[in-house]
């Protein structure tokens, strides 16, 4: 008697697990601000203001960055440059945003909630303004635009600290393990967020795109938005609840137009 291969019994077993999950669970372990978060938080932000001021008093970090820029390591090794300008595109907006939004919809439809896609509005919002505003209050010239040796670059009319780059991989896939299902899930996933997040920003140094200065703080807006994201649970409960009401609203008076017998 033939047995099935290992694989195909996998596959099989994964999708089961899938047909058993429940539409709406109850025992998700959501993300509170816990003093130990807002610990974190702290230290994170305090984090964010010394990079900042670090580089506005021309700090030896500046200084660092230029022997990071002048070093060139897209020269160094030529033979990764290939690889990593694909690799880039992991902390770039669109694509990222269109495969995590695809999937967190599908876990949207599936567990009839619609946590998922709110929570990653929510941060993509957050993301948005806040990196958005530090960029055009900054006005940090890259290194391909740098005028003057030595110098920080600033009010340069520049859009480049903080890193886009590196804080849309820290929100995008830092998500993921935010709205894990399980602790153990949750823990992978932080793994393999803080991997991509990562190796993203020491790329676009390698590429010469960006300060190193800009990728430290890129990692640090990155987190104080997963970490304040707590805070924004209730209002997106509450977004939902009013639009799941509107829905049913809306069905309700579609169901009704349709029950009323026509006209003689």
């Amino acid at each position: 008697m033939r047995t099935k291969p290992n694989a195909t019994r996998r596959i099989e077993r994964f999708f089961a697990r899938l047909d058993r999950e429940p539409e709406r669970p109850r025992d998700v372990s959501m993300p509170t601000m816990s003093r130990h978060r807002v610990v974190l938080f702290g230290l994170t932000l305090a984090f964010y203001l010394f990079i900042v001021a670090a580089v506005i008093t021309t700090s030896p970090l500046v200084d660092l960055d230029w022997r990071a820029m002048f070093f060139r390591p897209y020269q160094q090794w030529p033979g990764i440059h290939a690889f990593l300008d694909y690799w880039v595109v992991l902390g770039q907006r669109g694509p990222t945003a269109v495969m995590v939004a695809a999937w967190l919809g599908w876990r949207s439809w599936r567990q009839h909630t619609l946590r998922p896609l709110l929570m990653f509005g929510v941060s993509l919002l957050l993301l948005n303004a806040t990196v958005g505003a530090a960029k055009l209050g900054m006005g940090r010239l890259g290194p391909h635009y740098a005028t003057v040796i030595g110098s920080n670059e600033m009010w340069q009319n520049g859009d480049i600290f903080p890193s886009g780059h590196t804080a849309n991989a820290v929100v995008t896939w830092g998500i993921l393990a935010y709205l894990a299902a399980t602790p153990r899930a949750r823990r992978w996933l932080s793994a393999v967020s803080a991997v991509i997040s990562l190796s993203v920003g020491l790329t676009t140094v390698y590429l010469g795109t960006h300060w190193l200065s800009d990728v430290l703080l890129g990692w640090a807006a990155g987190l104080l938005i997963l970490l304040a994201l707590p805070w924004c649970e209730r209002p997106a409960a509450r977004a939902e609840e009013l639009i799941l009401a509107l829905r049913d609203r809306l069905r309700a008076r579609r169901g009704g137009a349709t029950a009323r017998p026509a006209p003689a």
